[in-house]
Protein backbone atom coordinates (compact mmCIF):
# COMPACT_ATOMS: atom_id res chain seq x y z
CA UNK A 1 0.00 0.00 0.00
CA UNK A 2 1.39 3.55 -1.01
CA UNK A 3 1.03 6.05 1.67
CA UNK A 4 1.60 10.05 0.78
CA UNK A 5 4.20 11.87 2.64
CA UNK A 6 5.16 15.87 2.88
CA UNK A 7 8.24 17.40 4.05
CA UNK A 8 8.84 20.44 5.92
CA UNK A 9 7.96 22.86 2.50
CA UNK A 10 4.81 20.80 2.05
CA UNK A 11 6.30 19.07 -0.85
CA UNK A 12 4.46 15.81 -1.24
CA UNK A 13 5.58 12.01 -2.12
CA UNK A 14 5.05 8.45 -1.12
CA UNK A 15 6.46 5.62 0.41
CA UNK A 16 5.12 1.97 0.45
CA UNK A 17 3.94 0.23 3.29
CA UNK A 18 3.19 -3.67 4.43
CA UNK A 19 -0.60 -4.58 3.61
CA UNK A 20 -0.61 -6.41 6.83
CA UNK A 21 0.47 -3.41 8.58
CA UNK A 22 -1.80 -0.65 6.82
CA UNK A 23 -4.90 -2.86 5.30
CA UNK A 24 -8.66 -1.51 4.79
CA UNK A 25 -9.69 -4.05 7.19
CA UNK A 26 -10.35 -2.84 10.63
CA UNK A 27 -11.21 -5.10 13.53
CA UNK A 28 -13.29 -2.47 15.94
CA UNK A 29 -14.12 -5.70 18.61
CA UNK A 30 -10.85 -6.20 19.01
CA UNK A 31 -10.14 -2.38 19.43
CA UNK A 32 -12.98 -2.40 22.27
CA UNK A 33 -11.75 -5.17 24.70
CA UNK A 34 -8.11 -3.41 24.20
CA UNK A 35 -9.40 -0.21 25.11
CA UNK A 36 -11.82 -1.68 27.80
CA UNK A 37 -8.87 -3.88 29.63
CA UNK A 38 -6.35 -0.81 29.34
CA UNK A 39 -8.90 2.28 31.13
CA UNK A 40 -9.61 -0.55 33.20
CA UNK A 41 -6.11 -0.65 34.27
CA UNK A 42 -5.28 2.92 34.64
CA UNK A 43 -7.97 3.33 36.81
CA UNK A 44 -6.94 4.23 40.53
CA UNK A 45 -8.11 1.67 43.36
CA UNK A 46 -6.65 2.96 46.24
CA UNK A 47 -9.50 3.00 48.43
CA UNK A 48 -9.40 0.70 51.27
CA UNK A 49 -10.77 -0.32 54.61
CA UNK A 50 -9.72 -2.00 57.26
CA UNK A 51 -11.06 -5.81 57.42
CA UNK A 52 -11.96 -7.61 60.36
CA UNK A 53 -8.56 -9.64 61.01
CA UNK A 54 -6.64 -6.11 60.26
CA UNK A 55 -8.08 -4.42 62.86
CA UNK A 56 -5.92 -3.82 65.85
CA UNK A 57 -7.05 -4.99 69.43
CA UNK A 58 -7.97 -7.85 71.67
CA UNK A 59 -9.56 -11.06 70.11
CA UNK A 60 -11.99 -12.20 73.65
CA UNK A 61 -15.12 -12.76 73.61
CA UNK A 62 -17.05 -9.38 74.91
CA UNK A 63 -19.87 -11.63 77.50
CA UNK A 64 -20.96 -14.93 77.54
CA UNK A 65 -22.65 -16.65 74.85
CA UNK A 66 -25.77 -17.51 76.62
CA UNK A 67 -27.17 -16.11 79.87
CA UNK A 68 -26.68 -12.31 79.24
CA UNK A 69 -30.40 -11.85 77.62
CA UNK A 70 -28.57 -10.26 74.70
CA UNK A 71 -27.51 -11.11 71.14
CA UNK A 72 -24.35 -13.78 71.13
CA UNK A 73 -21.18 -11.58 70.27
CA UNK A 74 -17.41 -11.96 70.10
CA UNK A 75 -14.77 -9.48 70.11
CA UNK A 76 -15.60 -6.03 69.37
CA UNK A 77 -13.28 -6.03 65.78
CA UNK A 78 -17.57 -7.37 64.55
CA UNK A 79 -18.22 -4.84 61.40
CA UNK A 80 -21.45 -4.50 63.96
CA UNK A 81 -19.48 -2.59 66.50
CA UNK A 82 -17.59 1.27 66.60
CA UNK A 83 -13.93 0.78 65.65
CA UNK A 84 -14.23 -2.53 64.14
CA UNK A 85 -13.79 -3.73 60.62
CA UNK A 86 -15.80 -2.75 57.45
CA UNK A 87 -18.02 -5.29 55.84
CA UNK A 88 -17.37 -5.32 52.06
CA UNK A 89 -15.58 -2.14 51.74
CA UNK A 90 -12.98 -1.63 49.18
CA UNK A 91 -9.96 -3.51 49.47
CA UNK A 92 -7.13 -1.72 47.59
CA UNK A 93 -5.36 -2.29 44.48
CA UNK A 94 -3.89 -5.25 45.04
CA UNK A 95 -7.09 -7.38 45.79
CA UNK A 96 -7.94 -6.22 41.86
CA UNK A 97 -6.55 -8.53 39.24
CA UNK A 98 -5.21 -6.66 36.04
CA UNK A 99 -6.34 -7.52 32.61
CA UNK A 100 -3.75 -8.67 30.78
CA UNK A 101 -3.33 -7.99 26.64
CA UNK A 102 -0.96 -10.50 24.99
CA UNK A 103 1.58 -8.83 22.19
CA UNK A 104 -1.01 -10.23 19.49
CA UNK A 105 -3.82 -8.46 20.84
CA UNK A 106 -1.24 -5.08 21.13
CA UNK A 107 -0.16 -5.37 17.87
CA UNK A 108 -3.60 -6.21 15.86
CA UNK A 109 -4.99 -3.77 18.12
CA UNK A 110 -2.41 -0.59 16.77
CA UNK A 111 -2.31 -1.09 13.38
CA UNK A 112 -6.22 -1.26 13.26
CA UNK A 113 -6.03 1.99 14.67
CA UNK A 114 -3.92 3.46 12.30
CA UNK A 115 -5.36 1.60 9.14
CA UNK A 116 -8.97 3.54 10.78
CA UNK A 117 -6.28 6.90 10.81
CA UNK A 118 -5.40 6.40 7.15
CA UNK A 119 -9.37 5.91 6.10
CA UNK A 120 -10.29 8.82 8.07
CA UNK A 121 -7.51 11.04 6.56
CA UNK A 122 -6.25 11.71 10.40
CA UNK A 123 -2.54 9.47 9.07
CA UNK A 124 0.56 12.27 8.35
CA UNK A 125 3.59 10.52 6.86
CA UNK A 126 6.44 13.40 7.63
CA UNK A 127 9.94 13.54 5.97
CA UNK A 128 12.38 12.81 8.82
CA UNK A 129 14.01 16.00 10.58
CA UNK A 130 17.21 16.22 9.80
CA UNK A 131 17.80 19.66 10.89
CA UNK A 132 17.13 20.85 14.62
CA UNK A 133 14.23 22.88 15.11
CA UNK A 134 14.43 25.08 18.48
CA UNK A 135 11.86 27.51 18.46
CA UNK A 136 7.85 26.10 19.48
CA UNK A 137 6.94 28.76 17.15
CA UNK A 138 8.49 27.16 14.32
CA UNK A 139 7.00 23.96 15.05
CA UNK A 140 4.06 25.14 16.36
CA UNK A 141 3.50 26.87 13.04
CA UNK A 142 4.64 23.19 11.10
CA UNK A 143 1.37 21.34 13.46
CA UNK A 144 -1.21 24.57 12.21
CA UNK A 145 -0.47 23.78 8.47
CA UNK A 146 -0.76 20.41 8.42
CA UNK A 147 -4.52 21.38 10.81
CA UNK A 148 -2.26 18.82 13.61
CA UNK A 149 -2.38 21.09 16.77
CA UNK A 150 -4.11 17.75 18.31
CA UNK A 151 -1.70 15.10 17.92
CA UNK A 152 0.32 12.36 18.43
CA UNK A 153 3.65 12.72 17.32
CA UNK A 154 5.80 9.18 16.93
CA UNK A 155 9.25 10.00 15.81
CA UNK A 156 12.44 7.89 14.76
CA UNK A 157 15.59 8.61 17.28
CA UNK A 158 17.17 11.38 15.43
CA UNK A 159 14.22 13.33 14.23
CA UNK A 160 13.18 13.16 18.06
CA UNK A 161 16.80 14.39 19.27
CA UNK A 162 16.02 17.60 16.88
CA UNK A 163 12.46 18.38 17.49
CA UNK A 164 11.80 17.37 21.32
CA UNK A 165 13.01 20.93 22.82
CA UNK A 166 10.66 22.78 20.48
CA UNK A 167 7.59 20.19 20.54
CA UNK A 168 7.14 19.38 23.93
CA UNK A 169 5.44 22.68 25.58
CA UNK A 170 3.01 22.63 22.84
CA UNK A 171 -1.00 21.77 24.37
CA UNK A 172 -2.15 18.68 22.86
CA UNK A 173 0.50 17.31 21.33
CA UNK A 174 2.36 14.32 22.52
CA UNK A 175 6.08 13.38 21.31
CA UNK A 176 7.07 9.44 21.88
CA UNK A 177 8.55 6.97 19.85
CA UNK A 178 7.25 3.69 18.64
CA UNK A 179 8.49 1.99 21.72
CA UNK A 180 6.36 4.05 24.34
CA UNK A 181 2.58 4.60 22.78
CA UNK A 182 -0.18 2.12 23.06
CA UNK A 183 -3.97 2.18 21.28
CA UNK A 184 -5.43 4.23 23.54
CA UNK A 185 -2.59 6.74 22.65
CA UNK A 186 -4.02 6.59 18.99
CA UNK A 187 -7.55 7.19 20.20
CA UNK A 188 -6.69 10.39 22.44
CA UNK A 189 -6.07 12.42 19.92
CA UNK A 190 -7.19 13.33 16.58
CA UNK A 191 -3.95 13.31 13.98
CA UNK A 192 -1.10 10.84 14.30
CA UNK A 193 2.06 11.83 12.83
CA UNK A 194 4.98 9.58 11.73
CA UNK A 195 8.31 10.40 10.11
CA UNK A 196 9.38 7.94 7.62
CA UNK A 197 11.98 6.40 9.90
CA UNK A 198 9.68 5.54 12.52
CA UNK A 199 6.93 4.25 10.65
CA UNK A 200 9.35 2.06 8.63
CA UNK A 201 10.79 0.71 12.03
CA UNK A 202 7.15 -0.24 13.31
CA UNK A 203 6.53 -2.03 9.71
CA UNK A 204 9.03 -4.31 10.35
CA UNK A 205 7.98 -5.54 13.31
CA UNK A 206 4.43 -6.29 11.36
CA UNK A 207 6.95 -7.97 8.48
Amino acid sequence: MKLNTIDINGKKSSIEVLDTFISDKVNKKLIDVVLYKTIANFKGRKAKTKQKNEIVGSTAKIYAQKGTGGARHASRKAPLFVGGGVAHGPKGELSYKKRKLNKNEKKQSVASLISEKNKQNELIIFNDFKNEIKKTKEMNDILKKLDATNSLVILDKTSKENIIRSVKNIPNVKVTDINHFSAFDIVRFKKIIFTESSIKELEKRYA
